[in-house]
């Protein structure tokens, strides 16, 4: 069995952590919930923090949730 991986992942900065934190965001799963778009609009999270999350959704399995059309 592998460790899983850790949460909030490297490479995120301060204040994108904390915004994570203050969504209630707290695992891959409950991050895979919500659409790129959704998670730009927090205070905190910008394009760079993407390719981290990104890459933890990944291991975890998992993806952001599709755009609604």
């Amino acid at each position: 069995m592998t460790a899983p991986a850790p949460w909030p992942p490297p490479g995120l900065s301060a204040p994108a952590r904390r915004a994570l934190a203050g969504a209630g965001m707290d695992t891959p799963r409950q991050l895979a919930a919500h659409t790129e778009k959704e998670i730009l609009a927090l205070h905190g999270l910008g394009p760079k923090a993407l390719g981290p999350l990104r890459a933890a959704l990944t291991a975890a399995g998992l993806g952001f949730a599709q755009e609604r059309k």
